[in-house]
């Protein structure tokens, strides 16, 4: 039995324990991986401990109604995140709590002491990964465990593990992608007539968006994911501040409607490149040719091209957000460590 810690039950972490519990029977019969949830803690739905697993069915019952997994009849309750590590004699933790790309949050110290345990972790929290993603990976190896981040980019398409395993064996000399779904959402409106502000009231009010979007319209978002790309990908050793950075907030219609008659579509472009032998990243509108991938790319949809000195230019598009999307790129990183 491989026994997993889950730390966060928000959106991601609750999208996960659903995914599981659809996908325990073929885990099990396809990869021989027999993963059983042990543990939960939540920042505001509590936490769970059950030694010989978790029963998702009844948790998933009993947290639709409740709204706490303490409503769970059995298990230990009440532990903090770093008790519910240390304790639950997890082999896999998996670190779903909120992104902070100043700090780290709280994610990074219960990535660093998941990690100096010997247990595995696979996170699609961007603040540790986009800060310390050296630090983390370097603690891992010394401690025979894995440190897997594949949903930190792109939820559950493949960006990262794409990037370090399906393209072995190619120097990937840059990259350049739609890595922010809402900001891709409202550029895709104002494409089609909408003006700035009443695109992004629709985007929050369909939950794209958060109440605050700064995050998103500003880049910074887009910002976190290319710096883990550069790093991971290219060797880099990028910190958000290193990053040139635009957000949305400045373009109007008119420009817009500009670019639609040359031919082009504005999009929030992060692109990383080689410049006199250095790692050089940005996060900033682009006017794109049609031609170009990219230009056709709408709504919340993302997409990432790579260019390598082997298969020259390699895209993939998929979904980049969502607690089931997410999920999925959870559920390939643990697939991987056990494969």
């Amino acid at each position: 039995m491989t026994k997993i810690a889950l730390i966060g039950f928000g959106v991601v972490g609750q999208g996960f324990a659903r995914v599981l519990s659809q996908k325990q029977q073929e885990l099990k019969e396809k990869y021989g991986l027999d993963a059983q949830l042990v543990a939960i803690s939540g920042r505001s739905k509590g936490s769970l401990m059950v030694e010989e697993g978790i029963d998702l069915g009844s948790l998933l019952t009993s947290f639709d109604k409740y709204g706490t997994v303490e409503s769970y009849p059995t298990g230990t309750k009440g532990l903090d995140s770093i008790q519910t590590i240390k304790k639950s004699g997890a082999d896999v933790v998996i670190e779903v709590t909120g992104t902070n790309l100043e700090t780290g949050g709280a994610g990074l110290p219960h990535i660093r002491e998941a990690l100096g345990l010997g247990k595995h972790v696979i996170t699609c929290n961007k603040g540790p990964a986009a800060l310390a993603y050296s630090e983390l990976k370097e603690l891992a190896d010394a401690n025979g465990a894995k440190f897997r981040i594949e949903s930190t980019v792109m939820a559950g398409t493949p960006a990262v593990n794409l990037g370090k395993e399906a393209l072995a064996g190619n120097k990937i000399l840059g990259f350049k992608g739609i890595i922010n779904g809402t900001t891709n959402y409202i550029l895709t409106k104002m494409g089609e007539g909408g003006d700035y502000d009443a695109t992004l009231k629709e985007a929050q009010e369909l939950g794209y968006a958060e109440a605050d979007p700064a995050g998103d319209v500003e880049g910074w978002d887009a910002v976190g994911k290319v710096v883990i790309l550069a790093n991971t990908l290219m060797g880099a050793n990028l910190k958000p501040t290193d990053v040139e950075r635009e957000g949305i907030t400045g373009i109007t219609p008119v420009m817009v409607e500009e670019a639609k008659k040359e031919g082009m579509k504005i999009k929030l472009i992060a692109r990383a490149y080689l410049e006199d032998g250095a790692v050089k990243a940005k996060v900033s509108p682009e006017s794109m040719l049609l031609t170009d991938p990219l230009a056709n790319v709408n709504n919340t949809m993302n997409a990432l091209t790579f260019t390598t000195d082997g298969l020259h230019e390699v895209t993939v598009i998929g979904r980049g957000a969502g607690g089931v999307e997410t999920a999925h790129g959870i559920i390939s990183d643990l697939i991987a460590i056990y494969r």
